[in-house]
């Protein structure tokens, strides 16, 4: 009897011949660890906070804290405007010696987000967002579309009362 592990070995006629090019095997030079070493490109932020030229400049601890303790998760009742509101206030109090304040904005606005809309903001493309006012344009269109006002206008506008029912009814 045959072996059928041995039945549907098949052997190609064709020498194997393995070809390498000169300029592939010189422009790669690197060991074998560093090419399983996972890929670093591709994890730049979208947020481009402006250099800061102050010296010993620092964000504390207790700053990133406050921005923890009543974060934005991007839920269905959870409001964009309310939330950009209670950052500025937080934001604005604030105050480094030759720091902008907008230059702290962005890089404490990553910190206030959390589920969704801090997957909203890791999506967003690589140095995408370049000052406070296109992060919080960004931020208001992706969570209050313009669908949210548009929507719940036009059922107003085109309310009609039936002739049988009254106004508190209708």
């Amino acid at each position: 009897s045959s072996n059928p592990k041995r039945r549907n070995h098949r052997h190609s006629k064709q020498p194997f011949i393995l070809e390498e090019s000169l300029v592939d095997t010189m422009a790669d030079q690197r060991t074998m660890a560093e090419l399983l070493r996972a890929p670093t490109k591709g994890y730049a932020e979208a947020i481009m906070v402006p250099p800061i030229l102050a010296e010993h400049f620092e964000l504390k601890h207790s700053f990133i804290n406050m921005m923890t303790s009543d974060q934005f998760f991007g839920l269905e009742k959870d409001n964009p405007h309310d939330h950009i509101r209670w950052f500025n206030k937080i934001s604005s109090t604030i105050k480094y010696k030759d720091v902008h304040n907008s230059a702290i904005k962005l890089m404490l606005f990553p910190f206030s987000l959390a589920g969704a809309a801090r997957h909203w903001l890791e999506k967003e493309p690589s140095r995408s967002i370049l000052t406070w006012e296109d992060l919080v344009s960004n931020f208001i269109n992706e969570f209050f579309p313009p669908s949210r006002t548009t929507n719940p206008r036009n059922e107003i506008s085109n309310f009609q009362q039936r002739f049988d029912e009254s106004f508190h009814e209708a």
